[in-house]
């Protein structure tokens, strides 16, 4: 929902973050880890109410230093810079991806300010912990190599074009811990290993789907933690540590991501076990989360200031979970004021209390929340996707979201190339993507090999358009293939084979456009039976008979008319070139002179003006 700013509520929250975090690292060679500390719970109070320190007595600020840092009796196991720099660079990184259409100086600001966390997260590679000064108990944090595995990868967010060395640097990283250390273990220290989710292992997974590597190692850690659940009755692997919850939450988001990401659907079950554990199903027969559901048992006297003292709802707030009845037993200063209404469903093994004396397993914690929305979002997402605006015709897909402007320029080629240096020219002149579709043929020709590694570099996509550039149908019966499916498979494979040369393969390049723009539901079916998705230009303008010459007679289409064909479209439907694939070729035959690509910038540049963005087609 947008706010009186205009601007999403998800967003305004996003930008409070962020400027907290700005306040933290308000210098390339300074940044702290924390506000206060453990005094803050002396006493309960509403924060606008706050009297804690008084006038003189402002709260402790702690410097990061990658050293071990005591207050009072206690030292911390503090060993470096990394852990929360890491975590400062990939939050600003995404940050100025989000914001870069709606405030583009800040977003300026936060992509610098990632690149300065990232230096200090280098400054001396480790972990820094929090402090305590009363207490003995501190956010133990114990790992880092995750934090910068995330951070490498947070550098090719809103990227076109994969960065190769990051996805080899977060590679690095993610082989020092294949999977996040507490799902091998049935304990663990409070918050020893944070996030409870390796979260760049599902990176790497996304920005190089061909690399399994990531995805192997979020598959092993979830075998782990079956092992432990296949052998009880609520599938419970997760070790019961202070904030179980929060473990339970991060790991039906691993398994969701694995499940996502590999189209393996073995443990659904227990998934699903895990989400449902939060809801009620489990030995206590409660929902672990404030309010929800309505109709149900849920928390009432959460450990919260809110609730506690202004009897403040707090609906959708995520507890800490059930614990070890051992650690239970051994905190300081846990005394329950009510009588255990869970009393009957106690062990020896875990407890749980809906008791605002028991901090330990009915404190509302926002980290565990806000993952909780995350994967609730992602659930809902998937029961219920966004409509699908874009358009299709016998399988493949001809049109992108109409709704959005944006415009896919798409050049095709197999024995021309006369146009490939101009067009790469005017491309990186104007800062945009392309899309390239090429035969077998075009991708061997010797003449072309530079061009080719041109496009490449300079991040355009480069994708499958048949190896010998074949008829498959009929020109007046569609439906009359031309072509057998063995010769279909064997042509398209050569294709890739050439493509291969290029370090291009089919992870990489899923979508196919077909020779001479012509084909039928059964070549649709056919690619798609390859893991491929077949596409094809956006009829309504001329672009595509960029090719033809003036002996074609009828056919034959000046520059002139293809430019006024686009422009008219656009002033004329109601959705404009909204999600277009303008097709177009990157190279004619010689008999004709008027080469389209000579307007290939007066035509970008009226697309801009018209508002478009001009994107890959696989972006």
């Amino acid at each position: 929902m947008d706010g009186k700013n205009g601007l999403a509520d998800v967003l305004d929250e996003a930008k409070w973050g962020l400027d907290w975090l700005l306040k933290m690292h308000p210098q390339k060679n300074i940044m702290f880890n924390q506000l206060a500390d453990d005094r803050d719970h002396i006493s309960m109070r509403i924060p606008k109410e706050d009297s804690q320190y008084g006038k003189g007595f402002e709260r402790p600020l702690y410097f990061i230093t990658g050293d071990a840092q005591q207050r009072g009796k206690f030292t911390n196991n503090t060993t470096g810079t990394s852990s929360t720099a890491a975590k400062f660079t990939s939050a600003f990184n995404l940050g100025s991806v989000v914001f870069k259409e709606h405030d583009l100086p800040y977003a300026k600001t936060l992509a610098k300010k990632a690149k300065t966390a990232y230096k200090f997260a280098l400054q001396k590679p480790g972990v820094t912990q929090t402090v305590s000064v009363k207490s003995p108990y501190i956010y133990a944090e114990d790992n880092w190599v995750d934090d910068m595995e995330l951070a490498e990868t947070s550098f090719n967010f809103g990227r076109e074009k994969i960065d190769q060395k990051k996805i080899t640097l977060a590679l690095n990283y993610a082989r020092q811990e294949t999977t996040t250390p507490w799902l091998q273990k049935d304990t663990a220290a409070h918050y020893q290993y944070y996030p409870f989710i390796n979260l760049g292992h599902y990176e790497i997974a996304k920005q190089e789907p061909a690399n399994k590597t990531a995805l192997n190692y979020y598959k092993e850690g979830i075998t782990q933690v079956w092992n432990r659940a296949k052998n009880n009755a609520f599938y419970r692997g997760v070790p019961f540590i202070w904030c179980s919850n929060n473990l339970t939450v991060s790991f039906a988001m691993q398994c969701n991501w694995y499940s996502t990401l590999s189209g393996d659907k073995t443990y659904a079950e227990l998934e699903q076990a895990s989400s449902d554990w939060l809801f009620g199903c489990n030995p206590w027969g409660t929902s672990m989360v404030y309010g929800l559901p309505q109709w149900g048992d849920t928390p009432t006297d959460p450990h919260s200031a809110f609730t506690h003292l202004k009897n403040y709802p707090i609906n959708g707030g995520l507890v800490d979970g059930p614990v070890y009845t051992n650690i239970y037993k051994g905190l300081i200063g846990i005394k329950l004021n009510d009588t255990d209404e869970y009393a009957d469903f106690q062990s020896d093994l875990a407890v749980y209390h809906d008791d605002y004396g028991d901090y330990s397993t009915n404190e509302p914690t926002m980290d565990g929340t806000a993952s909780l929305i995350y994967l609730l979002a992602a659930k809902e997402a998937q029961a219920n996707p966004l409509p699908n605006h874009k358009t299709y015709s016998l399988g493949a897909n001809i049109r992108g979201d109409s709704t959005q402007k944006k415009i896919y320029l798409v050049f095709t080629g197999d024995e021309y190339a006369d146009g490939g240096e101009k067009i790469s020219k005017v491309l990186a002149q104007e800062k945009v993507k392309a899309s390239f579709f090429l035969t077998g043929t075009f991708y061997r020709n010797p003449n072309f090999l530079s061009l080719i590694k041109k496009l490449k570099n300079d991040g355009h996509y480069l994708g499958p358009h048949s190896d010998k550039h074949l008829l498959y149908c009929d020109w007046n019966k569609r439906d009359s293939l031309l072509v057998t499916k063995t010769g279909f498979e064997t042509d398209l494979n050569n294709n890739y084979q050439a493509m291969a040369n290029f370090g291009i393969n089919k992870e990489t390049a899923r979508y196919f456009l077909p020779p001479y723009e012509w084909y039928n539901q059964t070549i649709a079916d056919w690619t798609k039976a390859q893991g491929l998705q077949l596409i094809n230009f956006t009829p309504g303008t001329r672009s595509n008979a960029d090719y033809t010459y003036p002996e074609m007679g009828n056919s034959y289409r000046s520059s002139d008319e293809i430019y006024r064909s686009v422009i008219t479209l656009n002033e004329t439907k109601r959705n404009g070139l909204n999600g277009f694939i303008l097709l177009l070729h990157i190279g004619t035959d010689a008999r004709r002179t008027d080469k389209f690509y000579n307007r290939l910038a007066e035509l970008i540049t009226y697309m801009k003006k018209a508002g478009y963005k001009l994107a890959r087609i696989d972006n």
